[in-house]
């Protein structure tokens, strides 16, 4: 899997914790009692410094009180591989092995390297066992990452055994992989025929089948990656600010000069001991860990590894001016397709107080409607959006720091850099605001105290990009002797402002442009086929002829079809495996208590929650007009951007941060647990604080909600501001989960739920987003903005239709209890939601939808209807969908057809089932595949073994570790009370082979006629209304939206 390097970029609204030049951390959920405590990171439990055990050396410990842990850093003496241990009391283990893998070119062999090295290895030599090792564990997060200059094989699992099945398994497929050369050309890259399954069979054959086209399953992900604008501006920016620094994840224009050699050569260089580095956490014994790890690493004797850290070029002579062509955006204005940015290089990442200052320093500078740089750029029409380099990045040894935007006029171009240097100085000569710098030092203490499932693979993810870099993990844990070093130095009167002129007040920087370029996907396309035609050209030269050319070329796909078949019935006796009988049958209750106050319920969650009260609020909404509700993403974002008549937006952001964790209003919805064709629909509210601040907290939410100005001298254009943006990044959203856009249009007409989470977050809210971002000045939002403040009208009331929901200590409920008391008796005690005259749109079942997008690869989704959560038939449905994925779609879409993912899917609780593909270059044979897979299941005699993996799965995600804010939410959010919950357990351990079989036929066989089926892509000949297709553009200037239909006047709102 690719990783982009992330930066702190900056947030639309700011409200929720910085970033912090990676150093906000990720908290456990749980809350140790003293003597576990004790136990588990007491220093007195390790070997002391200078001690060696299974051929590690320890050089040092550091005990974190704040953070509740132990450091442990160890040396191999061998090898020279680097451990750091965290001892803490988590039961949710962590393991990583990671190597510095610098890419030589932009062939993407670290990344084709990732994938391969899964596939086979001398003690598991069996075909992929990362992916069957996928149904054979209880693990909560299993991957592997190809980050710009290291690559490392995370998992996460809370049981004993699992962990060291998985650690034996990524030790071996690291250190020992097969690399067979059918793997290197399965995963990377080969020229084959294009429907090589046609060919083999000598059914349905067309000469379409046998046109030679460039395959491969890392190619087809980076032929997706470069549809997403933002991606490749991003990689683009990286190539010329760190031209060291090739493409990890490679370019498809380059990946076809990738050879098997090299490959393995790459490997013998790279992943070796002497250039590991491991991580792991937990409450798991450290021993244990390292007599596996050494016994592995003692075979091994020491090399000189390339672990060079790359600088990025020198800016030292002045402004550097770079332009690249990239694509349009049909999505947005056609006089707003440019993306500019401009960059500095910063210092030294290794001294982590200055990286932490300037991380506050771009919070201050990006971060919410209020910072400078916002109002300097967006706010002023230079740009609806932040460009996707923005913020500050401390990945590397050398920190950079950017600021950009996209949906930029070719004529605002240069006034972009010209307003970034206008506003730095500006804020340089005022000076930053201390209330600004507490507001982010209180987010930073909250993000302490709060305790999340996944601290530890937070905390690995944040440690290890710079320790690849030379940053000393150590330092960078010390997390309150940081925090009072920079109180100190921002006590000094111009610390941040120092720094900004030090590093930003100067003209040594990078300005990168991306200009659009109509003819981009056509050039794309004509330089494949050249280069495909040179290829072919050289194996025409090697083979004696075209047509030997060709017949080798298939012969070798047929012979990869074939070794892809057989591994089907592979033994894989040698894998490791958990057992369903570790699966518990009795469900972990946690105990919920109910009150009411006045007609509002509220649910009560008493727990260890380090002096934080967590609050929602669920507000249904019965009778919601259409038009109205197309509407609600954008009032839920108008409501953070407006600001009161009293308060403007920035200092109600700044007492947020002062005061909360984050205040979040959004969209609800939920089938019913017993019927699949009832939903309900509302919205959410959530938020936390410490304790003695839920007063405050209540207050600034009923502002927010109740006393947002819509009416504002700058409303309507800040409204617009917030439209071009979302319509600025449509696009690339929908490139980057295209296959979740195609399955929310695909049961848009299966379930009044399928239709509600289309107009909410499918294609169809993308498309009125465009239409809206598109209206000229003369048409205005006035109609829109009077449909706001009707909305805002009925948003939460003390009703019947409110409920509530408080997870704190028992310490603090009494006056919990008051706050919220209090709340409630400011908001109205009934509402009216107006009616509409507009006919709601229909979504037809059984349908066949085209989107053409301009995108290199396809995303495909079909949906049917099932059951309800409480039917017998739902427990196996979803160990069908687990089966399907794992023994049938992944081999037939992935490795077969070459498509980066796919699938089936059970939703429980929507009564959904479905399929899908991802970045898949041939969906003609995917829907094929899927459209049979119902008889391929019923058909199949599965085995004892086949049935208890699918379990293994569905539990992954049933007994996944819960952060203590989610604690008792399924049954307030979705209805689904713990009593359902445990017979739905009891269900899924219970299924037998029979029950497969028959759900299968029921419903997935006879309901493939009432199917709804929906593909994103480039259009083609085979795509045409007379197959059945129908075709929808979402072009902006299709205007078609109910919205523009609807009459302004029938939308105001009474109170009764």
């Amino acid at each position: 899997m690719l990783r982009i390097s992330s930066t702190s970029s900056a947030t639309r609204s700011g409200l929720r914790p910085p970033n912090l030049a990676g150093l906000r951390w990720a908290y456990s959920r749980q809350c140790p009692a003293r003597r576990t405590y004790a136990s588990v990171t007491d220093l007195n439990n390790f070997p002391k410094p200078g001690e060696q055990l299974y051929g590690f050396t320890l050089k040092r410990t550091k005990h974190v009180p704040e953070l509740q842990l132990t450091a442990l850093h160890l040396h191999h003496e061998k090898t020279g591989a680097e451990y750091i241990h965290v001892a803490r009391d988590d039961k949710n283990n962590v393991f990583s092995i990671g190597f510095k893998t610098n890419p030589p070119d932009d062939t993407g062999v670290p990344h084709i390297l990732e994938h391969t090295t899964l596939c086979g290895s001398e003690k598991y030599p069996i075909r992929d066992p990362f992916f069957k090792m996928l149904p054979r564990s209880l693990s909560n997060f299993m991957n592997a990452f190809t980050s710009s200059d290291h690559t490392t094989y995370p998992f996460a699992t809370t049981n004993r055994k699992d962990f060291n099945n998985l650690m034996s398994v990524y030790l071996d497929a690291t250190l020992h992989p097969l690399l067979k050369e059918n793997d290197f050309t399965q995963e990377g890259w080969r020229i084959g025929p294009e429907n090589p399954t046609a060919l083999g069979s000598g059914e349905g054959k067309t000469d379409a089948d046998g046109k030679l086209v460039f395959k491969g399953v890392v190619y087809n992900e980076m032929k997706g990656q470069m549809s997403d604008a933002s991606y490749l501006y991003y990689i683009k920016f990286q190539d010329h600010i760190f031209p060291d620094i090739n493409n990890s994840g490679g370019d498809p224009q380059r990946m076809t000069d990738l050879t098997y050699e090299h490959l393995k050569q790459f490997h013998a260089k790279n992943y070796h001991p002497s250039n590991a580095k491991l991580f792991t956490y937990g409450d798991m014994p450290l021993t244990d860990h390292l007599q596996e790890i050494g016994s592995k690493f003692d075979l091994f004797q020491k090399i000189q590894a390339d672990k060079a850290v790359k600088a990025p070029i020198s800016l030292d002579s002045g402004p550097l001016n770079i332009t690249v062509k990239g694509p349009t955006d049909p999505l947005v204005d056609k006089d707003m397709q440019y993306k500019t940015s401009t960059s500095w290089l910063m210092g030294d990442t290794s001294d982590i107080l200055e990286t932490f200052s300037l991380g506050i320093m771009s919070s201050l500078l990006l971060d919410g409607y209020g910072s400078p740089l916002y109002r300097g750029l967006i706010e002023a029409g230079l740009g609806p959006d932040w460009s996707s380099n923005t913020g500050y990045d401390s990945a590397g040894k050398t920190g950079i720091f950017s600021v950009g935007l996209t949906g930029v006029k070719a004529a605002d171009v240069p006034k972009v850099q010209q307003a970034i240097m206008t506003t730095l100085q500006e804020i340089h000569d005022m000076g930053f605001d201390r209330g600004k710098v507490d507001g982010l030092l209180h987010q930073l203490e909250l993000g302490l105290k709060h305790k999340r499932a996944n601290f530890g693979m937070g905390l690995m993810q944040r440690l290890q990009p710079g320790w690849f870099n030379g940053v000393d993990p150590f330092d960078a844990l010390a997390w309150d002797d940081m925090v009072s070093a920079f109180k100190e130095r921002f006590s000094q009167e111009g610390y941040l402002e120092a720094l900004l002129e030090k590093y930003l007040l100067n003209d040594r920087t990078l300005t990168f442009t991306m200009k659009p370029s109509p003819t981009y996907g056509y050039d794309l396309a004509a330089e494949e086929a050249t280069r495909l035609a040179g290829k072919l050209s050289e194996a025409s030269e090697s083979a004696g002829g075209e047509e030997k050319a060709r017949e080798k070329l298939t012969a070798r796909e047929l012979e990869l079809l074939e070794v892809q078949e057989k591994a089907r019935s592979q033994d894989l006796s040698c894998l490791p495996t958990v057992h369903v009988k570790d699966i518990p049958r009795q469900l972990e209750r946690k105990a919920v208590r109910h009150s009411t106050l006045g007609d509002v319920k509220v649910q009560w969650r008493e727990a260890s929650t380090n002096g934080l009260t967590y609050f929602r609020a669920i507000n249904t909404l019965t009778g919601l007009p259409e038009d109205l509700r197309m509407l609600i993403p954008l009032f839920t974002e108008s409501i953070m951007r407006l600001g009161t008549r009293d308060k403007s937006m920035e200092q109600l952001e700044d007492l947020i941060k002062l005061k909360t964790g984050g205040i979040r209003v959004a969209y609800h919805s939920s089938a019913d647990p017993t019927n699949i064709q009832i939903s309900r629909e509302g919205l959410s509210f959530s938020s936390y604080s410490l304790d003695q601040n839920i007063p405050a907290m209540y207050e600034l939410l009923r502002t927010i909600l109740q006393e947002t100005n819509f009416d504002g001298p700058e409303a309507e254009s800040k409204i617009k501001q917030l439209l071009q943006g979302d319509a600025s990044g449509s696009l690339n959203a929908v490139a980057s989960s295209g296959h979740s856009y195609a399955r929310r249009s695909a049961e848009a007409g299966l379930t009044a739920l399928g239709n509600l989470n289309e107009q909410i977050g499918g294609l169809t809210q993308v498309q009125h987003t465009g239409t809206l971002a598109a209206r000229s000045a003369t048409e205005g939002l006035g109609d829109a903005i009077t449909k706001l403040k009707a909305i805002q009208q009925f948003a939460i009331s003390n009703s019947s239709a409110l409920r509530t929901a408080l997870t704190c200590g028992s310490e603090s409920t009494s006056a919990n209890e008051a706050a919220l008391q209090k709340f409630l008796s400011a908001l109205p005690s009934s509402i009216s939601i107006p009616s509409s005259q507009i006919q709601p749109t229909s979504f037809s079942r059984n349908t066949k939808t085209f989107f053409p997008l301009p995108y290199q690869v396809y995303y495909s989704a079909l949906a049917l209807t099932t059951v309800p959560y409480n039917h017998p038939s739902g427990a196996p449905l979803q160990i069908l969908s687990q089966l399907l994925t794992h023994k049938h779609l992944h081999h037939e879409i992935r490795e077969k057809g070459g498509a980066y993912g796919g699938g089936a899917y059970a939703c429980g609780l929507s009564g959904l089932f479905g399929f899908y593909s991802y970045r898949d270059p041939n969906p003609q044979n995917t829907l094929d595949i899927i459209q049979d897979a119902g008889r391929w299941a019923r058909d199949r005699e599965w085995s004892e073994q086949d049935l208890a993996e699918a379990k293994l799965s569905v539990f992954q995600g049933v007994d996944a570790p819960e952060s203590v804010s989610e604690e008792g939410m399924t049954k307030f959010v979705s209805g689904v009370d713990e009593d359902m919950e445990q017979r739905k357990r009891e269900q899924l351990l219970d299924v037998r082979k029979e029950d497969v079989r028959e759900v299968a036929h029921k419903y997935i066989v006879k309901g493939m006629q009432g199917a709804s089926l929906a593909v994103l892509g480039e259009r083609k000949d085979w795509i045409n209304e007379g197959s059945g297709w129908a075709i929808k553009n979402l072009d902006m200037t299709q205007v078609a939206e109910v919205i523009v239909k609807g009459d302004a006047g029938s939308a105001q709102p009474g109170v009764d």
